[in-house]
């Protein structure tokens, strides 16, 4: 019986490794919340699932007014995370932008248009997550 390439033959299912940006989670977020500001981003929440999660340590949902707007908050995050000295950031969602998803490695990004997140109201899976603490300056 042929199997899939990297396909496993018993055992626990592999776990992604999580995305290295040379940016820990708490620098993440302070650019990513500081990015979503300045842009004018929406109802911006940002939920502690360390210990909860495997893929990653924050993660950080807001919505755009249109998909221009979406489009624009993610294309903004992505190059001040650079900025702010990530290797390497991954973007999904892009072509349509009614709901883009930014991996920053450590902290998870996802931007809606208010419609698409209300239809899928993520923050309700993760509402027993904290919001983050103080982060330090």
């Amino acid at each position: 019986m042929k199997r899939a390439p990297g396909a496993q033959t018993g055992g626990a299912p592999r776990v992604a490794a999580r995305l290295e940006t040379g940016l820990d989670a708490d620098a993440a977020t302070r650019i990513i919340l500081s990015s979503l500001e300045d842009d004018k981003a929406e109802d911006i929440v940002a939920l502690d699932i360390r210990g909860k999660s495997s893929f990653a340590d924050m993660l950080v949902i807001a919505s755009g007014r249109s998909e221009r707007h979406v489009a624009a908050l993610a294309e903004h995050l992505v190059q001040k995370l650079k900025e702010g000295g990530a290797s390497e950031v991954r973007v999904e969602g892009l072509p349509h932008a009614d709901w883009v998803l930014v991996d920053a490695g450590d902290v998870i990004v996802h931007l809606f248009k208010p419609e698409v997140r209300a239809f899928y109201n993520i923050e309700r899976i993760w509402s027993g997550a904290p919001g983050p603490s103080a982060l330090p300056a």
